[in-house]
């Protein structure tokens, strides 16, 4: 049996992918991937149409997607995350249909359950073997772990994947195994790794960041969280690696040895387990060079897919027993419902991601974001897209003040009790205010544009097409 295709056109022609099909990719690349921008490129020069993109996250290198949109190959779009220029492409109205933002677990959990059939997934693997067992672990490209890719290589018809890294069967320690796998496709490269490393990776040396990051581990100590079993999982803003750092500090300082360290894992987490703060890595994503250098050779440090992830539909799922997680926020509102997914003009420059699934399984689930950004409030009465419902954000820290969801009243005590500065949400807002002024709205038609999707499947919000001035 021979899994080897000469190209990636021959490929598709193989799959039988037709008008009106669907086809997934994954984001491990980020911003470094070349495989979704090859593979649409071969399907619209074969003339196929109306097809559904099913992408885990869309990133600026992937603007070539527009023409796409434009000519007719590409009619819908499902994802959990957008940036750039597409972002803004289609909050200018650019596509007819609404594009389907989901979480990074109800992704998995709608491919698995039928509501999100994929017809052929591709998978762009760092190294794979002739018959499809692949990694993420090595080769030239590698990016670590391949977690978002499991659930569309396993579930879909058919599945390609795409290499710059052919070895000889069998590939030891794969993500993938040749068992969900099709065809495979030798090609010069499937992206530059350095891409992975897009957005802010390294600790803020702002000093309202490093206030805010070490308020945000007093918080911690005092929620009476941080003891022997502690899981933790934090993003890559800056403030939020601060955090990560002084907590490292603590937990070393006290001895505390946690389980787990969950998520999208930098080389900020690559060394709270080496230093002995954890356990365990369970990795869905590296977010770094270190993180990748990490799940290649420490077992402590493990690949988990998507459904393990985040997915609320699995038997149980690593968010589930997941302790304290540190997000971020666009705008936060006086109810607490967060906004990852627009700025402050409204446009699509971001998702979910994993930010209310975290918050959903966390028992402490926290946003840190400073009082205002160029001179905006970050606390709103309304937040013009509800990301991550306020029910269950539990603390928002600011470099002014701490405010406590009012639905805990025992963490807002303890909080008052360590000395913490606790504020009303409200106050906040008012503070922020008197020293930025109040923003005016922006403006939308009647057009959606995007359609956000919880993790249980519900819709919990719309985007509307931003007005033109």
């Amino acid at each position: 049996m021979n899994k080897l295709t000469s190209s990636i056109k021959e490929a598709v022609i193989n799959s039988g992918l037709r008008d009106g099909m669907t086809v997934s990719f994954h984001h491990h690349l980020r911003n470094g991937d070349y495989v979704l921008n090859m593979v649409m490129e071969a399907i619209s020069e074969l003339g196929i149409r109306d097809l559904t993109v099913n992408a885990s996250s869309l990133f600026d290198t992937h603007r070539p997607m527009k023409e796409h949109i434009k000519n007719g190959t590409v009619k819908s779009i499902l994802t959990d995350y957008m940036s750039g220029e597409l972002g803004r492409f289609i909050s200018a109205g650019g596509m007819n249909s609404p594009v389907q933002f989901r979480t990074h677990g109800g992704r998995p959990c709608d491919i698995e359950n039928g509501k999100t059939p994929i017809d052929v997934a591709f998978i762009a693997a760092p190294a794979s073997d002739p018959m499809g067992n692949c990694t993420g672990k090595r080769g030239k490209s590698a990016c670590g772990s391949l977690g978002y890719a499991i659930p569309d290589a396993r579930n879909a018809r058919h599945t390609v994947v795409i290499t710059d890294e052919l070895v000889p069967y069998p590939l030891i320690d794969w993500s993938i195994p040749e068992t969900d796998v099709d065809q495979v496709v030798l090609v010069d490269s499937i992206g530059d790794p350095k891409g992975i490393v897009s957005g802010t990776t390294k600790i803020t040396r702002d000093p309202i960041g490093l206030s805010m990051a070490m308020t945000a581990v007093d918080v911690i100590k005092a929620s009476g969280l941080l003891k022997d079993g502690f899981s933790f999982q934090t993003g890559a803003g800056g403030a939020s690696l601060a955090a990560a750092k002084y907590l490292k500090d603590v937990m070393l300082k006290e001895n505390i040895r946690g389980s787990y360290g969950l998520g999208g894992i930098t080389g900020y987490m690559v060394d709270m387990l080496n230093e002995g703060c954890f356990e365990s890595l369970l990795d869905v994503q590296c977010f770094d060079l270190k993180a990748v250098e990490s799940i290649r050779n420490n077992p402590k440090h493990r690949e988990i897919s998507g459904t393990h992830y985040a997915s609320p539909e699995a038997k149980s799922s690593a968010v589930d027993s997941l302790d304290v997680v540190i997000l971020g926020a666009t705008e936060i509102d006086t109810d607490f419902n967060v906004n990852v997914h627009t700025d402050s003009n409204g446009r699509i420059m971001g998702g979910s991601g994993g930010h209310s699934d975290t918050a959903a399984g966390a028992k402490l689930a926290m946003i840190i974001a400073p009082l205002s950004r160029a001179r905006l409030p970050i606390v709103t009465d309304h937040v013009t897209c509800i990301s991550t419902p306020g029910s269950t954000i539990d603390v928002l820290v600011t470099q002014k003040g701490v405010a406590v969801n009012p639905k805990d009243r025992e963490l807002h005590d303890r909080l008052v009790s360590a000395g913490i500065k606790v504020m009303d949400i409200r106050e906040l807002k008012a503070l922020a205010e008197s020293i930025s002024g109040v923003p005016e709205k922006p403006r939308f038609g009647d057009r959606i544009v995007a359609d956000v999707i919880y993790r249980d499947g519900t819709v919990i919000d719309h985007i509307r097409e931003v007005a033109e001035d």
